[in-house]
């Protein structure tokens, strides 16, 4: 059974989340997710945001394709489509 990376922390592992993806995912910095965490109401030190992006950014990152495989195995009829340029060269 594996620990729990939240186990000594007083933040509920969903906000932390939220501010670890916000951060990693979109072009924001560590002021800005502080923001947008407020805009919605959760008081967060961006200080505290680059620590968890340190701390659990790894975590999270593993988690996605795993998330994302899973979602298409699920899928009654997943396919894969491949989209193809061709550029010819034309001869002088």
């Amino acid at each position: 059974m594996a620990k729990n990376p939240f186990r000594f922390l007083k933040t509920s592992p969903v906000i932390i989340q939220l501010a670890v993806l916000m951060y990693v995912r979109f072009p924001l910095s560590l002021r800005n997710v502080e923001n947008l965490l407020h805009e919605r109401g959760m008081d967060v030190y961006h200080e505290s945001v680059r620590l968890w992006v340190d701390r659990f950014g790894t975590h999270f990152a593993h988690k996605i394709p795993k998330r994302r495989s899973d979602a298409i195995r699920r899928s009654p009829q997943w396919q894969w489509h491949l989209d193809e340029d061709f550029v010819s060269r034309r001869q002088a």
